[in-house]
């Protein structure tokens, strides 16, 4: 009688199983890119930017939603599906976007390793090598459940920055005065308005989730725990923007200081908890962003490049059986610790690296509405009135990146 009284729900005991790809993905969303680029728009706008991370919240669960459809009812990652739907050339377009991507991820999220290490005085060549050796042991398992709930606990240092935001004690009435004063027409507002958009939605998200379902061999009677799965993860990713805002809208808005290092966000932000917690505090944020999504970006490549050629791409395989795959993991990981050991400052490049994410949109999602119409059974197809939304969406999200960016560079 006691163990029936403790039984879960059917429904929870589905979720919990399934729960992992859509958090692990939404964790990795806010990498050290994405902290820094909310940091800025805090300095530099104050909370004029709070309301574009919620906004995005619905349009991040739409575009991960589509990989979630087509990962559990066509059981294929998203590279294979382009082959299958488009030819291998297109397949090729895809992933050398993705490994562009990629490139641009490993060297923001290896150098917010770096930094952090700085900050307690560990060389940068140290603190690079512990992280590309553990980041490449962590997926040498053979088992998409170990590396999913090592990426989670990793991830879960991210919500240290809940804790600086509490500090911060903001103001509630400037917040809202703030929100609503949208400067629409000035190029470097509309330059963090592309930055913001490129590090919410990249396109090694897509390729990770839409694999690592397939890998979990999720079904259809998993496709609603998995939605909520996204849902959760959506929400959680923007909260954690949001607070890196709101943190440093508070306590640095006008000021002069450009937040390009880690350390100079963590010298502009530690001091609300103290010192040395706070320095604590923000290491393991940043620790947790960069790891999580160290490990999803280049995941997310060897997965699309095995898709695209043919060769073994499972976590379920051993390292042995599916050496390309694993190799391709770890040159990403060694490779990206290697620049940045040897080549200093590249952290200044995470907003442009944002904005090069947003002016991949278009083709990015282009495939994703392209294959969620074609590849898709009839019941759960895009279609009607919804198929009109995500495009329309799809479209402002894809203007707003693409001219945001070209605005900031100059180039409009």
């Amino acid at each position: 009688m006691l163990s029936r009284s403790l039984a879960l729900p059917p429904a929870l005991v589905r979720f919990l199983t399934v729960l992992g790809p859509g958090l692990v993905v939404m964790l990795a969303d806010t990498d050290v890119g994405s902290v820094i680029t909310a940091g800025q728009s805090g300095v530099q706008w104050g909370y004029s930017l709070i309301l574009l991370q919620l906004v995005l919240i619905p349009i991040l669960f739409m575009v991960q939603e589509l990989t979630v459809r087509l990962g559990v009812f066509t059981g294929r990652g998203h590279g294979e599906l382009i082959r299958d739907e488009f030819g291998p050339v297109w397949a090729w377009v895809s992933v050398a976007g993705l490994g562009v991507a990629t490139l641009g991820a490993l060297l923001t999220e290896l150098s917010g390793v770096a930094g952090v290490g700085e900050l307690y005085g560990v060389p940068r060549s140290l603190s690079l090598a512990v992280a590309g050796l553990g980041l490449v042991a962590i997926t040498m398992t053979g088992s998409y459940r170990r590396v999913e709930r090592a990426a989670i606990l990793v991830g879960l240092f991210e919500f240290a920055f809940f804790a600086v935001a509490w500090a911060a004690h903001p103001n509630g009435a400037e917040m809202a005065r703030q929100a609503v004063r949208i400067p629409f027409l000035d190029r470097g507002y509309l330059y963090l308005v592309a930055a913001n958009i490129g590090a919410v939605i990249m396109p090694w998200m897509i390729f990770y989730q839409q694999s690592a379902i397939a890998d979990k061999r999720l079904k259809a009677e998993h496709f609603a725990a998995a939605r909520l799965d996204t849902a959760l993860g959506a929400v959680v990713t923007q909260l954690v923007m949001a607070a890196v805002l709101v943190a440093a809208a508070a306590t640095l808005k006008g000021a002069s200081t450009h937040l390009d290092t880690v350390g100079q966000l963590s010298a502009a932000l530690t001091p609300l908890l103290g010192a040395s917690f706070g320095r604590l505090v923000f290491g393991l944020g940043i620790l947790g962003a960069g790891l999580v999504a160290a490990i999803v970006s280049s995941l997310a490549l060897a997965w699309g490049l095995g898709e695209v050629t043919g060769f073994k791409h499972s976590l379920e395989h051993p390292p042995t059986e599916a050496r390309w795959f694993y190799g391709v993991y770890a040159a990403c990981v060694l490779g990206g610790a290697v620049l940045v050991a040897v080549v200093p400052d590249l952290v200044a490049l995470n907003i442009g690296v944002q904005v090069m994410n947003a002016l991949l949109l278009p083709v990015v999602l282009g495939f994703l509405i392209a294959l969620a119409r074609r590849s898709l059974p009839d019941d759960v197809r895009l279609k009607g009135p919804y198929f009109v939304v995500v495009v329309l969406v799809s479209s402002l999200t894809c203007a707003l990146g693409v001219l945001g960016g070209l605005a900031g560079l100059g180039l409009t």
